[in-house]
């Protein structure tokens, strides 16, 4: 279900990843896509222009501008068996510095490298850092596979293998 899969939590010096308790500590690859204002565009969900970001591959802490965003993918590659549901929440130590990560659950039999969604609530830059703990997945196991699963609609979002910007 998940590859690579870390079968316990790496802490020592970096933010955790890797099993814990009740899930799963997600890390964030060294792929991101900033905004910038830079071509003056408009967010827009029905129509978005990539214009509006800009690509940075880096081993070393990206920057996310104040009161900015930016996308990224996980490390971790995904396949969510038909009755399985998870819900992914941002790691306390980046919420207690005001980076915010965002991701939508990952729905029954959505498979592939999760599009992050990292906002820097405050006035100031924010480090991240790749390679290191983002997010934690946790796993909720329905009694019953469910009817209709992100495979059977033919998901937009299917075995995205990179940063996948706004479809619809």
């Amino acid at each position: 279900m998940i590859e690579p899969f870390v079968d316990h939590q790496v802490h020592h010096g970096v933010i955790s990843y890797g099993l814990s308790s009740y899930g799963y500590d997600i890390r964030v690859s060294n792929e991101f896509n900033v905004f910038t204002n830079v071509y003056s565009a408009i967010v827009d969900p029905k129509n978005f222009d990539g214009n509006s970001m800009v690509s940075v591959t880096s081993d070393s802490p990206i920057l996310i501008p104040p009161n900015s965003f930016a996308l990224a993918r996980t490390i971790e590659y995904f396949r969510i068996p038909r009755s399985v549901l998870t819900v992914c929440l941002g790691k306390s130590t980046l919420a207690r510095c005001g980076i915010i990560v965002n991701v939508t659950p990952f729905e029954p039999e959505w498979e592939g490298y999760v599009t992050l969604e990292i906002s820097n609530t405050t006035p100031l830059p924010a480090r991240i850092y790749p390679n290191e703990g983002i997010a934690q997945v946790l796993f909720f196991e329905a009694d019953e596979p469910c009817e209709i699963s992100y495979a059977d609609k033919k998901g937009k979002y299917q075995k995205q293998q990179s940063i996948v910007l706004p479809k619809v």
